[in-house]
């Protein structure tokens, strides 16, 4: 019966907080809507120089090449090693790294964020401590305990939260593929961050659609379109920015160009078709490794070619040296 407003407000923001206006362009007009997959690095990709950073980041994540950086050309070589083995054990075990094994090890690196923030929330969410998260305990670590038919009855607006509360269950209901009610990490994770996972995408559609579709019809009209972005202010003339929108609409979210957005159309913006960036990489570093050309790499030709891998400070360091060498 007891409604816990900070922990409502806190988890709310955490999971719906990144939702925003959209835009065509990283401007001030917002992208939230958009999910658009990150960049594995935002270095230059520059081989041709000698330059690996892309690579490290691309293989490692962001934050663990850093760690690299401060190793010792033998320490890396060490940990690399280690890394093998995993990508393989994680495979097929057959002693071959696989460009299919390269690449989920590359997905897996880049989406380390999203199980860190998922690991940050587990424990709020299972509260019974028994290493999965059942609906009623999500539920009730968000919006608080009530006895059944009292749902709200002791804050303002309760429709709303009503509303709010069968969107998160239904879409607990699709995370939870095995419909056991009992989310695992893997399927917490799914209802946390839909973007990134196929089965969850009509769900994401359905939920944008909710947003904007403001006369019900089914569909988001133009007019529903700007006004998730744009208030106009009683006698305010309509910015440059908002016409801009608009064009936008008309130009590429409207794809059969009938005047609104269907499903499809809005699927088609919000979760755009996108690159495999983790299967091009891994093609790049199984391409620049392979030196026998079999199409798979073994333990010693990774190792041979660490530095595009990993790589250290101390290689670095060691390579300005004798680049400084030679220009003298």
């Amino acid at each position: 019966m007891m409604w816990r407003p900070s922990v409502l407000l806190l988890l709310l923001l955490l999971r719906h907080g990144a939702q925003g206006k959209p835009s065509p362009d990283a401007g001030p007009h917002g992208q939230g809507r958009v999910h658009l997959a990150a960049p594995l690095s935002d270095a230059p990709h520059d081989d041709a120089h000698g330059n690996f950073q892309y690579d490290h980041e691309a293989f490692l994540g962001r934050e663990v090449a850093k760690e690299f950086d401060q190793l010792t050309p033998e320490e890396s070589q060490a940990r690399l090693g280690r890394i093998v083995d995993r990508m393989d054990r994680a495979g097929d075990g057959d002693g071959w790294v696989s460009l299919a094994e390269l690449r989920a090890w590359i997905a897996h690196t880049q989406q380390r964020h999203i199980r860190d923030s998922v690991s940050a929330a587990w424990d709020t969410y299972d509260t019974d401590r028994d290493g999965r998260v059942g609906w009623e305990e999500l539920r009730n670590a968000t919006y608080g305990h009530y006895a059944p038919g009292e749902e709200f009855h002791d804050v303002e607006d309760a429709e709303t939260y009503k509303k709010m509360l069968a969107r998160d269950e239904r879409r607990f209901r699709v995370a939870d593929q095995d419909g056991d009610s009992m989310a695992t990490r893997e399927e917490l994770t799914a209802f946390l961050h839909p973007e990134e996972f196929p089965h969850m995408r009509d769900i994401v559609i359905a939920e944008t659609l909710e947003d904007l579709d403001r006369n019900k019809d089914g569909y988001v009209q133009v007019e529903e379109y700007i006004a998730d972005l744009y208030s106009a202010e009683p006698g305010e003339e309509e910015p440059a920015w908002v016409q801009t929108e608009r064009q936008q609409f008309r130009d590429f979210r409207d794809l059969n160009k009938d005047g609104h957005l269907d499903g499809s159309e809005v699927g088609h913006w919000v979760l755009p078709p996108a690159q495999d960036q983790p299967l091009v990489e891994a093609n790049h570093l199984l391409h620049e490794s392979d030196t026998d050309k079999d199409g798979r790499l073994s333990k010693a030709e990774i190792l041979g070619n660490w530095n595009m891998f990993v790589g250290s400070q101390a290689t670095n360091y060691g390579e300005d040296l004798t680049r400084h060498h030679d220009e003298l």
